[in-house]
């Protein structure tokens, strides 16, 4: 029964509570609730209230839950703590010491207690669902039904504490019958407040949280701020955003007011979403000497998920400069370039910041003499971080059946682990193939052509027709050119100013060889690894909005079906009867009753905005 609140005040997104199947596992439910089982979790909220329930949003939650459990790795594996999963205990040794940490791995910090004399010692184990002294302290910010915090209390662990606020008094209500449902009162505690009041407090208060996680509706802009001051030193945020019209090039004036970065409308858009975001973390967590390392960044289905460590040190924050980059976009052909907002140089032992030089290319397209777009800045650097994606890869193979969504979980991360780290965006192959207006060659032609001319290619998580290539934009229209000689494209019909007509003018200056590679097909498209799965259902995509003042939103398809077409004429015309008819209150309608708007004056009768067309 989540309370639907202000999702910029401390409210759940409308994915919350959700992802499972409603059925019984004998817990009491009254009359029009609804019981929700996902993962080890069971909730009850009323059937009514969808603004909390999408099933899609179980991947986005199943895959928290396995970047915790390597993150909770890597944080106790210092303090001499054993992280185990079902399924893994075979392979615990008595008595045999736990792995040093690796290089650059951050020791625990000093309100946590980590002794080194511990290393000598037999470790102590951290299963799922027992509370962990010196383990993790966790906090979601925004809970709604607390279904997440819960399964992090019952399939994550390492945990000391796990904190699930919302400025709801409802949401919080029924929080504390759900934990009480799944019994996991000692580890999950319920709060009743401003997600951003909290973090600022606990950072006052010198507590700080090892994990936050954000998953408001839309922007998570308005929680950063507090985020990357109350996490820990080398602590976690995961920061989920669904404004993805806003990020993809909708709204470029808004995404710079939310994220300090101008958006895009190309190919690479959802990548690009990715690289706003981080850019924003980063930039927020530079006010206060910090700076973040992605550990793994993903977009899913309308939303975009990182997973970011946080760090203090001068020194590193001086390099962030040169980590952003500024995007010139053509807006004929759509090739790209970056400019690096600061350059590094090395000194001897050290590192000498500077601005950059630039910009990369001239006043017009080089290829098909069009104007550029500006966008950005992005985050330039690699997404992820290969080993610990590595990691979670194996443990999902340790311990098979963890996760309902486990074959996606493998296909995606599979498909992140090839990625090409050091290279920013991408181009699609029906992209470059429309631009030219050629048929299109088939994903293993284009990336062998690209591997047989010395460069290095992969797919992208992102994007299904992605290829992500460190050949300059000149290599892909080269090959691209002999392909068109392959495929002739008729040029009798482009207009002489078209990006087609002048690009296939420009004669190659590399031969390309299509003839196909063994090493052009990925591994994990060999083993058919479940990728790009289709769309589960109907409408699948983000729920209507929370009232602020509580009650329920319409859904979007209601809202749609109600406001498509509704200045239309319909034959019985009733349709527009609740909307007022703009003569009849200038007193110059001769339809009386035979206008198929209403003549009423009163609040039934929906007022028109100055815009409206003539009704008649």
């Amino acid at each position: 029964m989540d309370g639907p609140s202000s999702p910029h005040n401390g409210s759940a997104s409308p994915s919350e509570g959700s992802g499972g199947t409603a059925g019984g596992s004998g817990a009491p439910s009254g009359p029009g609730e609804t019981l929700i089982t996902e993962g080890k979790a069971t909730i009850v909220f009323p059937s009514a209230n969808e603004v909390f329930y999408n099933p899609v949003q179980g991947f986005n939650r199943d895959l928290t839950c396995a970047v915790l459990t390597e993150f909770a790795r890597l944080w106790l594996r210092p303090k001499g703590i054993q992280v185990i999963l079902p399924g893994e205990e075979e392979e615990v040794v008595g008595g045999s010491p736990p792995k040093p940490p690796e290089a650059g791995e951050l020791p625990s910090p000093p309100h946590e207690g980590g002794d080194p004399s511990r290393a000598l010692e037999t470790p102590r184990m951290a299963r799922p669902g027992e509370a962990c002294e010196g383990g993790l302290r966790v906090l979601e910010a925004l809970a709604a039904s607390g279904l997440r915090s819960i399964r992090f209390a019952q399939e994550v662990p390492g945990l000391r504490a796990v904190v699930a606020c919302d400025r709801s008094a409802a949401a919080v209500t029924a929080m504390a019958r759900n934990v009480a449902l799944n019994s996991v009162g000692g580890l999950v505690t319920p709060h009743l407040g401003d997600a951003r009041m909290l973090m600022y407090q606990s950072k006052a208060d010198r507590e700080p949280f090892d994990v936050i996680d954000l998953d408001p509706y839309g922007s998570p802009s308005p929680f950063l701020d507090a985020a990357v001051q109350a996490v820990s030193e080398g602590g976690l945020l995961c920061v989920t955003c669904t404004d993805m019209g806003v990020m993809a090039g909708n709204s470029p004036e808004t995404c710079y007011s939310k994220y300090g970065a101008v958006s895009l409308k190309g190919k690479f858009c959802h990548e690009m979403a990715l690289r706003i975001v981080l850019h924003s973390l980063d930039l927020r967590a530079n006010c206060y000497q910090r700076f973040v390392v992605p550990l793994l960044s993903l977009s899913a289905d309308f939303y975009v998920r990182v997973f970011v460590r946080v760090f203090t040190g001068q020194a590193k924050v001086k390099a962030s400069a040169s980590k952003q980059a500024l995007v010139f976009h053509c807006v004929g052909c759509g090739s790209h370039h970056l400019q690096r907002l600061g350059r590094a140089t090395t000194h001897g032992n050290s590192l000498k910041f500077g601005a950059a030089s630039g910009p990369p290319v001239g006043p017009t397209c080089e290829f098909c003499h069009h104007r550029h777009q500006l966008g950005g800045p992005v985050w330039a650097e690699p997404l992820h971080d290969p080993e610990f994606v590595g990691g979670v890869l194996e443990a999902l193979e340790r311990s098979p059946g963890r996760f309902a969504t486990e074959p996606r979980l493998k296909g995606v991360l599979s498909v992140i682990s090839e990625e090409l780290g050091h290279v920013p965006l991408y181009y699609t192959l029906d992209g470059l193939s429309s631009t030219i207006r050629s048929n299109t060659p088939s994903l293993l032609q284009l990336r062998s052509a690209l591997l047989h001319a010395g460069f290095q290619v992969s797919l992208s998580h992102a994007c299904k027709n992605a290829v992500k290539t460190d050949a300059p934009p000149a290599v892909l229209w080269d090959i691209m050119r002999c392909w068109a000689k392959l495929h002739p494209v008729k040029l009798e019909r482009l207009p002489d100013t078209s990006p087609a007509a002048r690009i296939l003018s420009v004669e190659p200056t590399l031969q390309a060889s299509f003839a196909l590679r063994d090493d052009a097909n990925p591994s994990s498209r060999k083993r058919g690894l479940k990728r790009f799965p289709e769309n589960p259902e109907a409408f699948w995509g983000p729920k209507a909005r929370a009232k602020a003042g509580g009650g329920i939103s319409p859904s979007l398809q209601e809202k749609r079906k109600r406001l498509q077409n509704k200045r239309t004429e319909r034959p019985d015309g009733a349709e527009l009867k609740q909307f007022p008819c703009k003569r009849f209150k200038e007193g110059t309608c001769s339809r009386g009753d035979q206008c198929c708007y209403s003549h009423e004056e009163g609040p039934q009768a929906v007022p028109q905005t100055p815009l409206s067309p003539d009704p008649h």
